[in-house]
C-alpha cells in the first residue's frame, strides 16, 4: 500500500470552519479514509483545465473533490461541496 500525505485546500478548510463541530469531525474522519485509499472512494471523475483527473467523493449529503497526485504521494482535497436535497452519483466506468 501507498502511503498518502492528505493536503487540503483552503477553500476546503474555510469551509470546514464554518461547518458545526460534529460535521466537521464526519467529514476530517472520511478525508482519513480519502487518505488511506483514494481509488476506492471515488464516485465520479471530472477533468481539470490541466487535464488532470479529479476525483469526486459522495459521503454524507458532501461531494468532496480530490486529486491523487501519485508522483507526490499526495491526496489533495480541492473543494467540499454540500448537496441539496437526495444524492444520485453514477458509478464511474472502470
Amino acid at each position: 500500500m501507498i502511503e498518502y500525505r492528505l493536503l487540503v485546500d483552503l477553500e476546503a478548510v474555510v469551509e470546514l470552519d464554518s461547518l458545526p463541530k460534529r460535521d466537521r469531525s464526519r467529514l476530517l474522519l472520511f478525508f482519513e479514509k480519502l487518505r488511506a485509499y483514494p481509488e476506492d472512494h471515488c464516485a465520479a471523475e471530472e477533468r481539470d483545465d490541466r487535464g488532470r483527473r479529479i476525483s469526486i467523493a459522495a459521503h454524507g449529503g458532501w461531494l468532496i473533490h480530490y486529486w491523487t497526485d501519485f508522483a507526490d504521494r499526495h491526496v489533495k482535497i480541492l473543494k467540499v461541496l454540500r448537496v441539496a436535497g437526495g444524492l444520485k452519483v453514477k458509478n464511474r466506468k472502470r
